[in-house]
């Protein structure tokens, strides 16, 4: 069999556990009978991308961790420039001033022709792939496999984003969502973008896994400001050196993108 098919054979038999993949090819595992009339079951029913293929996005190729493998619907092309690729992440329970920003801006970008990257949670995240799905440009990277809705009340925007934008995963498509697998995942948020935006943050959530990510990356980090007395991550990141961000043309300075805005 393929290298390529070898790949997702060991993706399926390891649920696209990135260490116990590495693990099986030091080893030199091979796939079994059973195993590669499962590949080509799931090529049939879903597009799989691995890191072998020329299609792969080149810039996860230099991130901790690449995935190994990338199952998906849509169109991987709006992955394809990372120059044009905006993560918008943020808490699950949104303010009415998160919200209100994060369409005005996610709008304001996917009009100037960004991608919007999220995970595809509830809240700020949900808000970001809404706002930019009207014109084709949002991605969902899910922990969990891509025949899976979770949270299930983003099932209608999850299955409006295959036909019009990108879903995508390094889990099975049958892979149900674990508390472990939503940090990995993080990764494959923060490496697909040239920045990434944090719309609305507590000191203790999870979306700060996402921009240590970023950090670690070399990517840009934008902070959407709040009130002093809001104990909010995202007043702390700028006060540590994150970029503030209150309309688009402020990451577009960040990011230099007068440089190829014409390209």
């Amino acid at each position: 069999m393929e290298s390529k098919d070898l790949l997702v054979a060991l993706s399926i038999r390891y649920e696209g556990d990135w260490d116990k993949m590495i693990a099986a090819i030091r080893r030199h595992e091979y796939a079994t009978k059973e195993e590669i009339e499962k590949v080509e079951q799931v090529k049939k029913t879903c597009s799989v991308v691995t890191l072998l293929d020329d299609c792969y996005p080149q810039i996860l190729k230099d991130i901790k961790k690449p995935p190994i493998v990338l199952y998906y619907y849509g169109d991987l092309s709006l992955i394809r420039d990372s120059r044009r690729c905006i993560s918008y992440v943020g808490s699950r329970k949104a303010s009415e001033y998160g919200i209100r920003m994060a369409k005005t801006l996610c709008e304001d970008f996917a009009k100037e022709g960004f991608t919007i990257v999220s995970g595809l949670a509830y809240g700020i995240d949900a808000v970001a792939a809404k706002s930019a799905l009207p014109h084709n440009k949002a991605v969902a990277v899910l922990g969990n496999g891509i025949n899976h809705y979770y949270p299930l009340d983003n099932r209608g925007l999850q299955r409006a984003m295959r036909e019009h934008g990108l879903v995508l995963s390094e889990y099975p498509p049958d892979c149900p969502p674990s508390q472990d697998r939503f940090p990995m995942r993080n990764r494959i948020v923060a490496g697909l973008s040239i920045a990434t935006v944090v719309g609305e943050a507590s000191t203790r959530s999870g979306t700060l896994i996402t921009v240590g990510y970023a950090l670690e990356f070399g990517r840009d980090v934008l902070c959407v400001p709040y009130q002093a007395d809001a104990q909010s991550a995202c007043n702390l990141l700028i006060r540590d050196g994150a970029s503030l961000i209150e309309k688009a043309e402020d990451l577009y300075s960040v990011i230099g993108y007068e440089k190829y805005r014409t390209e």
